[in-house]
């Protein structure tokens, strides 16, 4: 019996305006075997094509949407930001930006967070990929003002980061952690090496750009501490599969 999927809709984004979608998946209610078990999006992994594909229609379908609808974000760990007027691929983009209803922004993840954004009023969306390297290249402070350029404005703007690791597991190396703020990095009493709290980078950088602090929701899972739940490429060494994110606006 298919176990159905459970999205993660964000408060502050999912329907904040009449038609405004946004939501992120677990890994559960899919197809995929071990160890993209069940609910891998993501063609990259070496999963069954066939499997991402029904697992996508899956994913989509309490949305309303059909993956034909999907603007997907070809992901480098950098900071290109690009405006996805039509549904389809962009290589070598971890941000993207519409105006347009109908277009599904499309991001994947297994520890990164990911950031939407949605001006209602404008009817404006966008979001990043934001692992440490998009995070200390300032994708979040990018996708902003690309979203300004099609008319949103930041103190309008409300965001959510994704569920992805947690300042307690997210142990980095020296270089790492000095393209950080001091106060995102935690150095717990006897640990040899530093820890990076993204969620909090992340949310710094938003209210830096200019949105409201009660506008920026931070979704509390750790990926790597619930893999029953989650993906997670550091916990499952690489092994594993992706969820994805999703936001945009429904046709008129």
């Amino acid at each position: 019996m298919a176990v159905a999927v459970s999205l993660l809709y964000p408060d502050l984004l999912h329907e904040a305006a009449p038609g405004v979608v946004a939501a992120f998946t677990p890994r559960t209610g899919g197809v995929s075997e071990a160890p993209f078990a069940s609910l891998n999006l993501s063609v990259s992994t070496g999963d069954d094509e066939a499997h991402v594909k029904e697992n996508r229609r899956r994913a989509l379908a309490p949305l309303g949407f059909t993956p034909d609808a999907m603007a997907i974000a070809g992901q480098v760990h950098g900071t290109r930001v690009q405006a996805a007027r039509a549904p389809g691929f962009f290589a070598a983009t971890d941000g993207l930006v519409t105006d347009t209803p109908g277009v599904l922004l499309s991001f994947t993840a297994a520890d990164c967070a990911i950031v939407l954004l949605a001006d209602p009023v404008a009817g404006v969306v966008g979001g990043c990929h934001a692992g440490w390297r998009g995070a200390a290249g300032g994708i979040v402070a990018e996708t902003v003002q690309q979203l300004a350029v099609l008319g949103a404005e930041p103190s309008r703007c409300g965001a959510y980061i994704s569920p992805c690791i947690s300042v307690e597991h997210f142990e980095v190396g020296e270089e790492v952690a000095a393209q950080f703020d001091a106060a995102h990095v935690h150095r717990p009493p006897g640990a040899p090496r530093p820890f990076v709290d993204l969620k909090g980078a992340l949310q710094h950088q938003l209210t830096a750009a200019g949105l409201a602090a009660d506008a920026v929701e931070v979704a509390p899972q750790c990926t790597f501490a619930a893999t029953d739940t989650f993906f997670s490429h550091r916990a499952e060494h690489g092994e594993t599969g992706r969820m994805m994110a999703f936001i945009g606006m429904r046709p008129v």
